[in-house]
């Protein structure tokens, strides 16, 4: 990642198909603000572990749609209003919820108190966001 993002990420892939794995000692081991990690390849898409507090920044997908499922924490998804006429607003996910932020769509994700989530996204898509 470019200095200007100073994001804990990593793209390599942790699992293979058929292998058995549990969350909770990759949580306990993360030391950094804003983690993300590839576990696992699903067809086209990757699977990966957020723990995170603090904001990210503002970006967009342009060609991809993002999945955010909060396992532990809140996570606040702020969106940017659009071109259709689309109103900002902020999304506020708690445990066990989840929510797509469409492709083309600026938005940032931010945690007041540490989070966990797991996010699916396509294994091409550029974490930092086209913008």
């Amino acid at each position: 990642m470019p200095a200007n993002f100073p994001y804990a990420t990593h793209l390599n892939v942790l699992f293979e198909p058929l292998e058995k794995f549990a969350l909770d000692p990759l949580v306990a081991a993360v030391k950094d603000a804003w983690y993300n990690q590839s576990l696992v390849v699903v067809n086209e898409s990757v699977v990966r572990l957020g723990v995170v507090k603090g904001e990210y920044h503002w970006h967009e997908h342009a060609a991809d749609d993002e999945f955010f499922f909060v396992l532990d924490g809140v996570l606040l998804i702020d969106l940017e209003p659009n071109a259709d006429e689309t109103p900002g607003r902020v999304i506020a996910l708690g445990p066990r919820e989840g929510f797509v932020v469409p492709k083309g769509l600026r938005h940032r994700t931010r945690a007041e108190e540490r989070a966990v989530m797991l996010m699916v996204e396509t294994a091409s898509i550029v974490p930092t966001g086209s913008r």
